[in-house]
């Protein structure tokens, strides 16, 4: 009889469907928010993203694509603007050797950008985008055909300067919509193919105009059509870190919540991760880990202009010769624009010219770098804390001689916040 009861017993617990244990997955982190500033002090942040854009661009513009080598033998140490004597280019300038205060494409896109924005006020999308490029692209086609330019050669110079400088990225989007092969065919070989820097020349915009960070990344994610690979993983990090300048009080904070914006999940990758926060942590560990290391019998010469002793300008040579490792087959990979940006960032630790001269005595492609960090400080300083010579004769030149007026750029970019 036990033992009949005991197989009951065994039986019956056998039978009976064990209780499932659910422990709830977290919800994933979504920023908020963020109060906003008083139309005031974000008007001053905004017109201070757009103007110290300018002057990173503007101080890079003489020697972009240089060697640091080259730069040292003909301007010393670059601490303020200088004559940019250079043939124009699309991408460049678009008149042979202009003014100190000159700008090049970097400010061309903001310009433009931000037109864009104007234009489609609450309809912001990609199709959008490649609308408004292709339209902008067969508006200087057609100037480019018209009898003004027949008569004019000049002229006609003139306009194809410009349609050289967008038929790369026009070629992109008039085939944004049509058939997937058509799209990627022109996509992947835009700009040779390489992952060059495009979405960045016009990301950080989104981020002043957007109400919180997921915002900020989501935007300029959608509006980097042009990028390949990773690249449009950090445009979308370049405008989160736009957006966090207006708030943040320091670099730390700065890039804590900027890394910490994936709302695609490209930290879930396999076997890669998020290539994009593992190279601003190992930028920033290049600057950390660089110390004032300088002896006695590493004595050394600083360049003409140079505002620290040769103990500085050891370690900061140290850091220039530590990221050379990091550089890739162009100079406007999205990948090496990053890493220098970061580097610079954490050199400067908020201090907006020790880090745009960091940047621009690097070399390579230093206005695009110079231009985004200067959008970055810009919008963490205000206008009114830039300093006041360069900022006032960047706004003279750009206005006078560019034909662009910065203030109405951040005019337009403060409208679309409302």
């Amino acid at each position: 009889m036990a033992r009949f009861t005991f197989l009951a017993f065994i039986l019956f617990f056998s039978c009976m469907k064990p209780n499932k244990v659910n422990i709830p997955t977290p919800e994933e982190f979504s920023p908020k928010d963020r109060e906003a500033l008083p139309d005031a002090e974000l008007k001053d942040r905004i017109l201070g993203a757009i103007v110290g854009s300018a002057i990173g661009d503007a101080m890079g513009a003489s020697t972009e694509m240089w060697h640091r080598n080259d730069i040292q033998s003909k301007f010393g140490y670059i601490t303020e603007l200088t004559e940019i004597k250079r043939a124009k280019s699309p991408e460049g300038i678009w008149n042979h050797n202009m003014s100190p205060g000159s700008t090049t494409d970097d400010t061309r896109w903001k310009y433009l950008v931000a037109q864009y924005i104007q234009q489609n006020k609450g309809a912001l999308s990609d199709e959008a985008f490649a609308s408004f490029i292709a339209t902008y692209y067969q508006q200087l086609v057609d100037e480019v055909s018209d009898e003004a330019s027949k008569k004019s050669t000049v002229l006609l110079d003139e306009r194809m300067e410009k349609v050289n400088w967008i038929k790369e990225w026009a070629r992109v989007a008039l085939k944004y919509g049509e058939s997937p092969a058509d799209f990627f065919a022109a996509h992947h070989s835009f700009y040779g193919g390489e992952m060059s820097c495009a979405g960045m020349l016009y990301s950080p915009v989104f981020g002043l105009i957007a109400r919180n960070a997921d915002q900020a990344y989501l935007m300029a994610f959608e509006h980097s059509l042009f990028d390949i690979g990773y690249a449009r993983d950090i445009s979308a990090l370049v405008s989160v870190m736009t957006f966090n300048a207006l708030y943040e009080d320091s670099m730390d904070s700065l890039f804590f919540r900027t890394s910490f914006v994936d709302p695609h999940h490209y930290t879930d990758s396999r076997l890669v991760g998020r290539l994009s926060v593992s190279m601003l942590e190992e930028a920033r560990s290049i600057v950390q880990n660089t110390g004032n290391i300088l002896t006695d019998e590493k004595k050394m010469n600083t360049p003409n202009g140079y505002p620290g002793n040769g103990t500085e300008w050891y370690r900061q040579v140290e850091i220039y010769k530590k990221l050379d490792t990091k550089q890739q087959q162009i100079a406007f990979h999205a990948g090496e624009i990053w890493q220098i940006l970061v580097a610079g960032l954490e050199f400067g630790q908020g201090d907006f010219e020790r880090t745009i001269q960091f940047i621009i005595n690097y070399g390579r492609d230093n206005d695009t770098v110079a231009a985004v960090a200067g959008m970055i400080l810009g919008a963490h300083l205000g206008y009114e804390q830039l300093p006041g010579k360069i900022k006032e004769e960047v706004m003279k030149v750009s206005r006078e001689t560019m034909g662009l007026d910065l203030e109405m750029i951040a005019d337009q970019l403060f409208d679309a916040c409302n």
